[in-house]
């Protein structure tokens, strides 16, 4: 069993490229939570748990430390959105924020970039036996990382903006992810941005029908 877990173990070869097991399973449950999310559909909790477990491992195994561990704010997250919208409180209802709360996200996003980018970076000098590897590219996977727990908060209290910034992540994860030959993630991330276009569009038309009506 631990050897579907190795990004080394293929499930099958496309174009030359081996896709392992682990890479194959978090992709197709990753998409499968970006589509329920955009129909505002509570399956894209579910389905995200398991594309967290399936990260989780595969990024510890490609040196992306931000990555890894924001999937375990992504669980935790996961299971509060889970709960928060099967309660019903927000069933049917899309907020849009001020310009003082997109103000104090934007300040947020680039001090927690840069610190979290610090950190990571040096993160095979604080703890070598758990981290032997250098980080990749500790700043653009500090964006994504950051980017991803804001609009993680955003999506779980139904706030467009978490559409914004879900594209901006996916723009830096496409190059990144080509850049660590993770080739099928960066496919991946391809889809989740047109997803993410066809998620704000939606939430917008329902969101202005609500006004309207």
């Amino acid at each position: 069993m631990l050897q579907y877990l190795d990004i080394q173990t293929t499930a099958f070869t496309l174009w030359g490229y081996p896709i392992s097991f682990i890479e194959l399973t978090g992709t197709i449950f990753g998409l499968l939570s970006v589509y329920y999310a955009a129909k505002a559909d509570i399956l894209t909790w579910p389905t995200a748990i398991i594309n967290e477990i399936a990260f989780f491992g595969l990024f510890f195994q490609v040196q992306l430390y931000a990555d890894m561990f924001l999937q375990v704010y992504f669980f935790i997250a996961t299971c509060y959105g889970w709960y928060y919208w099967k309660r019903g409180e927000v069933a049917t209802t899309i907020y849009v924020m001020s310009l003082r709360q997109r103000g104090i996200y934007a300040l947020v996003l680039l001090f927690g970039t840069l610190l979290l980018g610090q950190l990571v970076a040096n993160i095979h000098l604080l703890w070598p036996k758990v981290f032997p590897l250098p980080a990749s590219y500790p700043f653009a996977d500090a964006f994504t990382t950051v980017a991803s727990v804001m609009a993680m908060i955003l999506l779980s209290r139904k706030r467009i903006e978490n559409w914004i910034l879900w594209m901006a992540v996916d723009v830096v994860a496409v190059i990144l992810y080509f850049l660590k030959d993770i080739r099928l993630i960066a496919i991946e991330y391809i889809v989740f941005f047109m997803l993410c276009v066809f998620g704000f569009i939606h939430w917008k038309q329902q969101y202005e029908s609500t006004r309207t009506g």
